[in-house]
């Protein structure tokens, strides 16, 4: 039997007490609130192409892996989320460990960039930078972090070119983009893409936050800003979810025809499981993955459910495939506790049972 709720005048009167205390302490944590930013670990340009850039995370200790990890993040936010600050950051969790980290950062696109497609994205720039790493390293193949939609785009690449991917790991990586349970998929399958950015040319970044936070719209909208009044009187606890929402809306606009292709050959077409994804006049091929593979999602992940991530394992060719499953959700799995302990380790334990 559920427990009726204590509305007396007298609760009534101290709950508004305890609201105005945290109010008026918060007026004093704003004052003295910085400005806040994110990317907490140090790290140099290497590589460019345009407005692309190639960076190199460093550590407290040099690396001692081998074999360079290299990180391809969404186009749709900025790729710090797993750098987002000390205490927060997958990163510096695979530094500590001996690993040599670097990343993607896909930049701002403007209208110059309108006619940018997926070849332009996978081939010119991931396949850049991934070249880059192996004449920088004297190597052939390198290792790959594909996460959120650069996972989709590492599974193209390392597709097309297995030679030069030795080891792939994705994290909450959409691969059958047609379950049931994938809200997004089932708000773009019937979507005019070829009116949408004919009329748009580039789609601007505030219309694609708000459809990711109008799929949770009490959570995103209400429920975490009322959830604030009870830090207002915790500086770093106030830092922290600023630095979060400034992360949320720093998102670039999306590049019109790269825009167009993906949401038609994956999200419409689910390409990965139906066939029919072509990267610059090739067809991708799952099947053609037979290097080792590890897939890393979310439990709760409203953005891509568990089950669009499972379907990698019956369409890649690898018999050495592992999958490690998240209690969290799509953003707790780079800024959670318990992705600080989980994550990290878990990726440089599978890559160093495999190193050469």
């Amino acid at each position: 039997m559920d427990t009726p709720l204590d509305l007396t005048p007298a609760a009534l009167a101290e709950e508004a007490l305890h609201l105005q205390r945290k109010l008026a302490a918060g007026l004093q944590t704003l004052r003295e609130v910085d400005d806040v930013d994110y990317g907490a670990t140090p790290k140099e340009a290497v590589w460019r192409d345009g407005k692309v850039v190639l960076y190199r995370y460093r550590g407290e200790r040099p690396p001692t892996a081998k074999v360079p990890l290299l990180i391809s993040y969404a186009l749709v936010n900025r790729p710090y989320m797993v750098d987002l600050q000390e205490d927060r950051s997958i990163v510096r969790g695979l530094l500590a460990r001996g690993e040599d980290v670097y990343i993607i950062d896909w930049g701002y696109p403007d209208r110059s960039d309108r006619f940018l497609t997926l070849e332009d994205y996978i081939e010119r720039f991931l396949g850049g930078a991934v070249d880059h790493l192996r004449q920088a390293h004297g190597l052939d193949a390198i290792n790959l972090l594909g996460i959120c939609q650069g996972g989709a785009f590492s599974l193209c690449y390392a597709s097309l070119h297995p030679g030069k991917i030795r080891n792939l790991v994705t994290m909450v990586t959409p691969v059958d983009f047609h379950t049931p349970d994938n809200m997004l998929s089932h708000w773009t399958r019937e979507l005019d893409v070829d009116l949408f950015v004919d009329t748009l040319g580039n789609v601007p970044a505030d219309l694609m936050n708000w459809c990711y936070l109008t799929l949770k719209p009490a959570r995103l909208f209400v429920q975490k800003y009322m959830g604030l009044v009870d830090i207002l009187d915790d500086r770093k606890a106030v830092e922290d979810f600023l630095r979060m929402e400034k992360w949320i809306f720093d998102s670039p606009d999306q590049a019109g025809e790269a825009f167009r292709q993906f949401i038609r050959d994956f999200y419409q077409r689910n390409g990965f499981v139906n066939g029919g994804i072509r990267i610059g006049g090739r067809e991708v091929h799952l099947g053609m993955i037979e290097m080792p593979v590890l897939n890393i999602f979310a439990e709760q992940d409203h953005l891509v459910p568990p089950s669009a991530s499972r379907a990698l394992r019956g369409l890649i060719g690898t018999d050495d495939y592992t999958e490690l499953s998240f209690r969290g959700g799509h953003i707790g799995i780079y800024v959670s506790g318990r992705a600080q302990k989980e994550v990290p380790q878990t990726i440089h334990d599978w890559l160093a049972a495999r190193a050469p």
